[in-house]
């Protein structure tokens, strides 16, 4: 039934001690919450299901694109589960989800078995949530975590490489960084590939076509403290946006910044194959 609705961060944040399997099990009892902050040292995942026919052509704008689609595994028509996370059930062990039909949202759910199917094929992707506890143990602050939000994610006016009927601009998570320590968060973040790698743009916002930092696309608005300058990362919900704007008849999400933990150390977002179509 459809239920609607490690390493340390200096920040000392009960969610950040969470074993994965133990953030997981929380999900999946009904906890919808954003992610950031949780399992701190452990890779977290974009998840997206998409009918077998649209899948190859999909895996392939993902492959076109790794800055914001880093391809952590492609599971076959059906599969629920995946080997970066023993154990976990796809269809409700991340905190939410979005289901899309013809390119609208028509449900926002904590779980969707009632509605996985056998011809579903799953991709995960890469998150920049995973290089959070890295700036964190740097000395970097995470704003949203002191205010109490979910990450400022944007869609902007980059173009991403298309692939048959996906098409999509590149989307963004800003994370407000003191200007003296964007060096280091880039130099930190930039060894991480699999999690977005370095910055994609650091300072004006109009250069990525984004008017108004209050205003996210997704996600919560984060505020700058003096002497902050925004810094913007790639992010995976690009991949999201293909979809919807493709209009296909039926896709699962997970809603932006409920990702899906996994039993993976910070390690496996340097470097890992591309997964083989399924």
């Amino acid at each position: 039934m459809s239920r609607e609705g490690g390493e340390m961060f200096p920040i000392q944040r009960p969610e950040a001690q969470a074993r994965p399997h133990e953030a997981r099990a929380r999900f999946r009892g009904g906890l919808a919450a954003p992610t950031s902050g949780w399992s701190a040292g452990y890779v977290q995942a974009n998840l997206i299901s998409v009918p077998k026919r649209y899948a190859v052509a999909l895996r392939r704008f993902a492959v076109r694109n790794p800055r914001a689609c880093p391809l952590l595994d492609v599971l076959g028509p059906g599969r629920f589960t995946t080997g970066l996370a023993e154990g976990a059930d796809l269809r409700r062990d991340l905190p939410a989800y979005n289901v899309w039909s013809d390119g609208r949202l028509v449900s926002r759910r904590t779980d969707v078995v009632d509605l996985w199917g056998d011809d579903l094929v799953t991709l995960l992707l890469g998150c920049s949530f995973t290089f959070e506890s890295v700036l964190a143990r740097a000395g970097v602050p995470l704003r949203h975590l002191e205010q109490g939000r979910n990450v400022s994610m944007f869609r902007t006016n980059w173009k991403c490489l298309g692939s048959g009927k996906f098409r999509s601009r590149l989307v963004v998570s800003m994370r407000p960084i003191p200007e003296g320590l964007v060096g280091r968060a880039g130099a930190l973040t930039m060894d991480l590939p699999r999690a977005h790698g370095a910055p994609v743009h650091v300072g004006r916002p109009a250069a990525l076509g984004i008017r108004d930092l209050s205003r996210p696309d997704f996600g919560d608005p984060v505020e700058l403290a003096p002497g902050d300058v925004p810094v913007f990362w790639a992010c995976g919900v690009t991949l999201q946006e293909a979809v919807v704007a493709a209009r296909i008849p039926f896709a699962i999400t997970h809603e932006p910044g409920h990702m899906l933990i996994t039993d993976r150390r910070i390690r496996h977002a340097v470097n890992a194959e591309v997964p083989m179509v399924f």
